[in-house]
């Protein structure tokens, strides 16, 4: 039987040729990329079954790559590998698709697992979230979700990118369209959150995990 096929999504080297490391005994690695758009494109090239994504990427974040490849290619497993413990993440990760959530530093320990359950069709959780986790869902929608549910899958990657610093004829030039078109996107964003600047409009993105701080 051949070994589930596993595509790598991070940003640090480092991370990734750990990751080579870890997985290649029990996965075939059918590649690595450093960016969530990077992401979206070997999924459709490389159709592997398992992704494992960080969710802090940079020019489309590992949530909305995910969204976009979900949307195309249920059958794709995905595992996200973060530094970050916030819930918040953890149910955004969920909602966008995800069949596991691991924190980087319990990667050693629960990541091969996490992949070989989110293989099965089953769902893995690093167990020091898990608990907060449940509660958020027995809450019922996140409070994250109330305002970025607003916002289109084009408006997220337009707001990531102005957050990251790039203009208006930066981020024309890498989603191909023109920079009216991205005023326009920028000014509904705006108009639709009640936000007044700029500078308010790149804070509202760190917030709710759009991009990273």
């Amino acid at each position: 039987m051949s070994k589930p096929r596993v595509l790598i999504a991070d940003d640090h080297r480092i991370v990734v040729e750990g990751l080579k490391k870890l997985l290649s005994p029990e996965f075939e690695i059918a590649g690595a990329v450093e960016d969530g758009r990077e992401l979206v494109k070997a999924a459709e090239e490389l159709r592997p079954d398992v992704i494992v994504a960080d969710i802090s990427m940079p020019n489309l974040n590992g949530i909305e790559a995910i969204r976009q490849i979900k949307k195309v290619h249920e059958e794709i497993k995905v595992v996200f590998l973060t530094m970050l413990p916030d819930v918040a993440y953890a149910v955004s990760a969920f909602k966008a698709g995800a069949s596991g959530y691991v924190l980087k530093h319990s990667a050693p320990d629960e990541l091969v697992t996490a992949i070989q359950k989110s293989f099965e069709g089953k769902t893995y959780v690093t167990p020091l979230i898990a608990g907060k986790l449940l509660q958020a869902y027995e809450k019922g929608a996140h409070r994250q979700d109330e305002t970025v549910s607003r916002l289109t899958s084009r408006q997220r990657e337009v707001l990531q990118l102005l957050a990251e610093g790039h203009s208006a004829k930066e981020i024309a030039a890498i989603l191909h369209v023109s920079v009216k078109t991205i005023e326009f996107h920028k000014y509904q964003m705006m108009e639709n959150l009640g936000i007044k600047t700029l500078a308010e409009l790149i804070r509202y993105a760190v917030k709710q995990g759009i991009t990273a701080p």
